[in-house]
């Protein structure tokens, strides 16, 4: 699974709007309304790489209001639930 975090700026008039079209785009999981120079972040799960430019570049990018992304690739993952899991491994609870 990639994991790529795709900052978002758009038409400030249309920022819900935006958001809820975005959501609705397949290997799009979640999307957030934030504060300070972005206004939206969408983390994008997708199978492969490639799938990436049909997911960003083809789809959410060419949504009316969105004005300029960036994105970032994740390499690995270190939630709470990760490291509880790589440290409990061969110990029975």
């Amino acid at each position: 699974m990639i994991t790529a975090f795709v900052l978002i700026k758009t038409d400030a008039s249309a920022i819900p709007e935006t958001a809820e079209k975005i959501s609705s785009i397949p290997g799009i999981s979640e999307v957030y309304s934030v504060t300070g120079e972005w206004d939206l972040i969408a983390i994008a799960r997708v199978a492969k790489h490639e799938d990436l430019a049909d997911v960003i570049a083809d789809k959410l990018s060419k949504v009316p209001a969105v004005v300029h992304t960036t994105t970032h690739i994740a390499f690995r993952a270190y939630s709470q639930h990760d490291l509880d899991a790589a440290f409990a491994l061969g110990f029975e609870q």
